[in-house]
């Protein structure tokens, strides 16, 4: 893991009622791939997109009558840093081996269905928007849905000839 370096924290609280604000600031941050460190604090590593992402979350939170902060800060240790890149990198490497299960069970049960394979590029999109850390999982991946797609190409190119 590299060493310690800037996370952005949005430590917030939102009214139990209505839910909707609640669920909608939960599904954000999840697609942002945040940590939650306890509940109503999450942290992201601090690049530009992530702090203006986590901004406008914080304006969503205080338009819903709640109270939202962001922050910039330097982990106390490097264990705490490792810990928070690990779990960020667990996170991803779960989603990749999702991908990669299922790209390999399309692989092995032969022409894979095109809405499969553009279904599985989206997904493989998705994860790597919020992957921070690039696990070793990763390219494993990539290399399978392309092999699909390339395995599709060629069912394509056969049709056609």
């Amino acid at each position: 893991m590299p060493e310690p370096f800037e996370w952005t924290l949005l430590a917030y609280r939102l009214p139990r009622e209505p839910s909707t604000p609640r669920i909608a600031v939960w599904r954000k941050l999840r697609r942002l791939g945040a940590v939650q460190l306890v509940d109503g604090l999450v942290a992201l590593p601090a690049t530009a997109r992530n702090r203006e992402q986590l901004d406008w979350i914080a304006d969503e939170v205080v338009d819903a009558d709640g109270e939202a902060w962001t922050w910039t800060a330097v982990p106390g240790s490097t264990d705490q840093h490792t810990l928070l890149a690990t779990r960020m990198s667990s996170a991803a490497a779960d989603e990749y081996a999702a991908v990669l299960g299922e790209a390999q069970q399309l692989a092995a049960d032969g022409s894979p269905p095109r809405r499969a394979v553009e279904r599985l590029r989206r997904e493989l999109r998705r994860i790597e928007d919020r992957d921070h850390f690039r696990p070793e999982v990763r390219d494993r991946a990539r290399h399978a849905v392309h092999a699909l797609d390339t395995l599709h190409g060629a069912d394509d190119e056969a049709t056609v000839a």
